[in-house]
């Protein structure tokens, strides 16, 4: 099967390209070119053209470059991509976050809209994929969106305690400096191997009537609570992190102000991934524990810390 990836180089889109080869499909990844490609097994086959998402020749690296299945993940101009690719296309992919559906009601969160989205570039994608999967299903052209939530694992700066993704927080977790989280810690936080991720896009790919107008949560098979966060950070340095509870207004005003990064500890991130194992059979391979120890573990290999 033909498949062209829209950021087929990144942290999802290198597993994932990885599983397509080893299932024998015909890759071609379109990339922005600022990652030189990965040198894994199999990368000497796929189809590698640069070329900048929306800018001087898009559409027309786009038509040049016809599959049966194109995954954006990148999915910052859904609406665009679709109709310039939709003439030959036989599965639409994209990529979301459950971010995109609002601060959650339910725990664990199913994949649907829960309440305002509070980040407006996440909000305008969430109303461009609506859009997308209304007009596939007017044109009679399977639709699937994958709603990861926090991405961990290898190859990347996982999220730290103070809600970003920054080595020097990874380095005063490490030496066992005092956390501030907000009482009472009980939200949850749902970091997923970008392993994971991938094989749901996989699967999605494989199963394109199952698949077929759907909107999937991906997640790990469960979260962790604030506290336990920070706890399996001890755990994988070796050291015991102490957590300085604040009220929140202290929290969101002095020690974490930024939106961006505060949610992370406000908001339970648990999604319910129960669609996805039912209809396509995901499984994940990862716990939270298990990723967050990956991430570290390639971070070491790095010599970042």
């Amino acid at each position: 099967m033909k498949i062209c990836i829209i950021g087929g180089t990144g942290h999802i889109g290198r597993n994932l390209v990885n599983m397509l080869l080893a299932g024998g499909h015909d890759i071609t990844v379109i990339t922005s070119g600022r990652k030189p490609l990965p040198q894994d097994d199999g990368w000497d086959r796929v189809t590698a053209v640069t070329c900048s998402y929306g800018g001087d020749g898009w559409a027309e690296c786009l038509e040049e470059h016809r599959a049966e299945v194109f995954i954006d993940i990148l999915g910052s101009a859904a609406p665009d991509v679709y109709a310039t690719v939709k003439p030959a296309c036989g599965h639409f992919i994209l990529c979301g976050s459950v971010w995109m559906f609002g601060e959650a009601r339910l725990v664990p969160t199913p994949d649907e809209t829960q309440g305002p989205c509070p980040f407006e570039g996440y909000a305008r994608r969430y109303e461009e994929m609506q859009q997308v999967q209304a007009q596939a299903a007017e044109d009679g052209i399977p639709f699937t969106a994958i709603m990861p939530p926090n991405i961990c694992g290898p190859r990347k700066i996982p999220l730290e305690g103070r809600g970003g993704r920054s080595l020097d927080v990874h380095k005063s977790h490490q030496r066992g400096e005092p956390v501030p989280l907000p009482a009472p810690g009980s939200n949850l936080v749902g970091p997923c191997d970008a392993e994971d991720i991938a094989q749901a896009f996989a699967l999605a790919a494989a199963n394109r009537d199952a698949a077929d107008g759907e909107i999937f949560n991906v997640g790990a098979a469960y979260a962790l609570t604030a506290p336990q966060f920070i706890a399996t950070y001890g755990d994988i340095y070796g050291v015991e992190i102490p957590i300085d509870w604040q009220s929140w207004e202290q929290y969101s005003t002095e020690s974490v102000p930024g939106v961006g990064s505060n949610f992370h500890f406000s908001a339970n991130m648990c999604p319910d991934i129960s669609k996805l194992r039912s209809k396509l059979g995901y499984e994940p391979r990862y716990t939270p524990e298990q990723t967050m120890a990956r991430a570290v573990d390639w971070m070491r290999d790095e010599g970042m810390l």
